[in-house]
């Protein structure tokens, strides 16, 4: 049941009307209500069949101004590149006692990134990662050789996505006490890439809505026309 808060915040957005970013991120600062510093998430749905390979959309985008997140790193490498993880600021570094952590049911980071050489071993916890989206990945740039880039722009704010079996992508755009116009900047970055990432064999209408929200608000529509145009 919906709380007073949540209703009172409700009442104070046309759920049928579609806003500009800049209105829908200043109707969404408006409505939060929080005592905390909330996390403004976007919500994509996309005219996509993802149980059709070639209708998968994935894919990782920079957020200019961040996601106000702290986000802890594990590197899985051997001897020779831990140093160079550790220097770029990976809160995690070992080889193969991560591994064994992670088969006892430890997953306590937000991302993981390994080298090539060692992904063969870390298959053998792809079962535990792969639900919990901290597999690494060659395509997100999280399997590579070049650990110390892949630390640092994790770390300012690059985010991996991908679409849901209901065709939804979703992901975090920032905080409410960010700027407006860094927030307006995230989330035009967001858009941009998923637009730009349309499978030649999506038919029709391939952004079908986009939603902008807090934690604990109700959703605002953001206007469409100016990004599928």
């Amino acid at each position: 049941m919906a709380g007073k808060n949540y209703k009172s915040a409700t009442a104070k957005v046309n759920r049928t009307q579609e806003y500009d970013v800049a209105e829908a991120v200043e109707k969404v600062k408006e409505i939060t209500t929080a005592k905390f510093d909330a996390t403004i998430d976007i919500a994509m749905k996309l005219g996509v069949d993802p149980r059709h390979a070639d209708q998968v959309v994935r894919g990782t985008v920079m957020l200019p101004h961040g996601t106000g997140k702290t986000v802890s790193v594990l590197v899985v490498c051997k001897d020779a590149k831990a140093e160079e993880a550790r220097e770029a600021g990976a809160d995690f570094v070992g080889f193969e006692e991560y591994i064994e952590k992670i088969q006892a049911g430890w997953t306590g980071v937000d991302v993981i990134v390994a080298t090539p050489d060692v992904m063969g071993q870390l298959g053998k916890v792809a079962k535990i990662l792969g639900p919990r989206g901290l597999m690494p990945n060659p395509k997100s740039g999280t399997v590579t050789m070049d650990v110390a880039k892949a630390v640092r722009e994790v770390k300012a704010g690059k985010i991996e996505f991908r679409v849901d079996k209901a065709g939804n992508v979703h992901a975090p755009v920032g905080k409410v006490s960010f700027d407006s116009d860094k927030l307006v900047g995230n989330i035009n970055s967001f858009i941009k890439e998923v637009v730009r990432l349309k499978p030649s064999a999506a038919k029709g209408q391939y952004v079908q809505g986009i939603t902008v929200s807090s934690t604990m608000s109700p959703g605002v529509k953001v206007k469409r026309e100016k990004f599928v145009a």
